[in-house]
């Protein structure tokens, strides 16, 4: 069993107290190495890369219950990422920790997320599998091997209409594992 770390930084937006706010962050991801084949440990760094430096990174992140917000960004083609709470940084750190599970399918597992942000003052939050992994349960975009953002199934049942500007799925972007 190997221990590994990546450093990442990216800017995004906030939707907070009505306001767009652009933030940068700084993200530390810890992981330990489940699998041997280093075919699958190539393509599980490639999910982890692509999701940060292509996913997250430009798009603003919203609280659910922030509808008509919601609606703007996706009708103005902002790739919207919907978090389950105000977007503080450590709700994203718990959230993020989820979904990089999810998209590593236990190739490589996150033990912990280091993240801070300009807008918290560069306070770091620090987030532990243990903690993460007994919250935000359930059906939710954080918890599928996607690249999804947000749960459009859940929003069109609000009658918001949803254009799908950005695919979703891990073949789309070329990076599956063999036989998958």
């Amino acid at each position: 069993m190997t221990r590994i770390e990546k450093d990442y930084t990216f800017n995004s937006a906030v939707h907070f107290d009505n306001k767009f706010l652009i933030n940068h962050y700084e993200l530390t991801v810890s992981m330990i190495v489940e699998t041997e084949a280093v075919h699958e440990q190539n393509v599980a760094m490639e999910r982890l890369d692509y999701f940060i430096n292509h996913v997250l990174d430009s798009c603003v992140f919203v609280d659910i219950t922030k509808n008509k917000a919601i609606e703007n960004y996706l009708h103005a083609g902002l790739r919207t990422c919907i978090l389950p709470e105000e977007p503080y940084d450590q709700i994203l750190g718990i959230i993020l920790l989820l979904k990089l599970n999810s998209i590593l399918e236990n190739r490589l597992i996150v033990t912990d997320i280091t993240l801070n942000s300009k807008l918290s003052d560069n306070v770091r939050f620090h987030v532990v599998q243990e903690v993460a992994d007994n919250l935000y349960t359930g059906d939710n975009w954080w918890n599928e091997n996607s690249t999804k953002l947000c749960d459009t199934k859940k929003l069109s049942d609000k009658k918001t209409k949803i254009v799908k500007l950005f695919d979703d799925d891990w073949q789309s972007v070329g990076i599956i594992v063999t036989g998958k």
